[in-house]
């Protein structure tokens, strides 16, 4: 996953490293996208991926903040970041699509838990949109088992570490 115009200075040692770096660099930009692409366009192409629908129990499937926007946002933005990174644009649109299907199931059961749209779950609004991406395409991106819970950890805690920065910077709504 390192860039092909480094591979033949880049010695096999240094390769696993390069591998985390690219996929944590990857899910922040499949998980930011959206936030910008709400920032930018404020409330244009603002359709909810669920509609406005309701799941049996009265409450969002996913919210009104999941929206048709940010999956495009973020499917762009990741197969370019994933070129820039000396990758196919396949292997981004997969990571970003697996990356937002985590974030959907993880809304999906914060809704179920009553737990608010943009609500807080610690641990359930990070691994499932890092673990998806990371363990479906570690063969492709040629990660162990190891380094993919390295992966998860360390987005997690840039998550953690820097959402409050964000929010203070006017890029988030919430510190969280």
């Amino acid at each position: 996953m390192a860039p092909r115009c480094l591979e033949e200075h880049i010695d096999d040692k240094s390769m696993p490293l390069i591998q985390i770096v690219s996929c944590v660099i990857l899910l922040i930009v499949a998980n930011g996208a959206p936030v910008i692409a709400a920032g930018l366009f404020k409330s244009h192409w603002k359709c909810p991926i669920d509609g406005g629908h309701l799941f049996f129990d009265g409450r969002p499937w996913f919210g009104f903040s999941k929206t048709w926007r940010g999956i495009i946002a973020a499917m762009l933005a990741t197969s370019l970041v994933a070129i820039l990174l000396g990758n196919d644009w396949q292997l981004g649109m997969f990571f970003a699509g697996l990356a937002l299907l985590g974030d959907l199931l993880a809304s999906f059961a914060k809704r179920r838990m009553g737990i608010a749209v943009s609500g807080r779950a610690w641990l359930l609004d990070q691994l499932p949109e890092s673990f998806l991406p990371v363990v479906f395409l570690r063969d492709a991106i040629g990660l162990s088992l190891m380094e993919v819970f390295i992966v998860v950890g360390a987005f997690t805690i840039l998550d953690l570490a820097l959402s409050p920065v964000l929010y203070r910077l006017n890029i988030r709504r919430r510190p969280y």
